[in-house]
């Protein structure tokens, strides 16, 4: 009896609303990150086998090595959210052993409702940094779509030429010709490979991810937010629970004193 006692107190002590939001957060980033590495190293591949891109031979600043930074990148992400989604379940733990001890022996300090502020706009923040990787991840979903579609059209529709050309995306600079057009045998074997398939899902896996992640910053306003309101209305009862026991105390004071002096005046 006493163990279930025990872990029933511990379960009503975690903060569910945080749990689920971090595991939300770690759910998406995870996604985001692993899909969106995968999915990196998947379009070299394409770049490298099918359209013969070579990466430059000097220091340059040309799509390997952009897409070695993003991957560097994700690196940073994934640890760096790890870390604040620990953070946030601390914050809500304390929070909520906050706003459950309202009577008792703990007291909500000034640094603690600071903290609080602190985490709603870093989480704003990072909300707003996610809606633009969101935007940012959806650009090589739509750049596969339309190589996706045109390998389609391509076989559906015969003795039509149609052609990918990286130079419309910026992949490669304009002087560089590396059209891969219908007809010929790197086009069929990249639209029938299954690095073109898996990658287009993987961006598409990514993209979902970055959703999730999202979400997760919107909960977790929702919940700081809220855990901020409590903990605001809660400073207001403790100082109204100080003010109420001392006007209490100077009340029983003078009731003691004007007794004390009646009981003199009457010996």
């Amino acid at each position: 009896l006493g163990c279930l006692e025990c872990c029933i107190k511990c379960l009503g002590g975690i903060p569910y609303p945080s749990l689920i939001a971090t595991i939300l957060l770690y759910a998406g980033v995870a996604l985001f990150c692993g899909c969106g590495h995968e999915a990196l190293s998947g379009t070299v591949t394409i770049l490298q086998n099918y359209f013969e891109v070579v990466r430059s031979p000097v220091d340059a600043l040309d799509v390997f090595t952009m897409i070695d930074i993003i991957k560097y990148v994700i690196y940073g992400v994934a640890s760096a959210f790890f870390v604040y989604g620990i953070l946030l379940m601390v914050e809500g733990f304390f929070t909520s052993g906050a706003i459950k001890d309202l009577y008792g022996d703990f007291k909500i300090t000034t640094c603690g409702r600071c903290v609080s502020a602190w985490f709603i706009m870093l989480t704003y923040i990072f909300m707003l940094a996610w809606l633009g990787v969101t935007a940012f991840t959806s650009l090589p979903v739509f750049i596969y779509f339309n190589i996706w579609s045109i390998c389609q059209n391509a076989t559906v529709l015969e003795g039509t030429t149609l052609c990918l050309d990286p130079r419309q995306y910026g992949i490669v600079a304009i002087s560089e010709a590396k059209t891969v057009c219908a007809g010929s045998e790197k086009f069929y074997k990249m639209c029938e490979s299954t690095e073109l398939d898996m990658t287009f899902h993987l961006f598409i896996c990514a993209l979902a991810g970055a959703g999730a992640a999202v979400i997760a910053m919107i909960h977790y306003l929702m919940v700081l937010s809220a855990n901020w309101a409590y903990v605001k209305d809660a400073c207001r009862m403790q100082k109204y629970e100080d003010i109420k026991s001392k006007e209490e105390q100077e009340l029983h004071d003078i009731h003691s004193t004007r007794s004390k002096e009646r009981l003199n005046a009457y010996t």
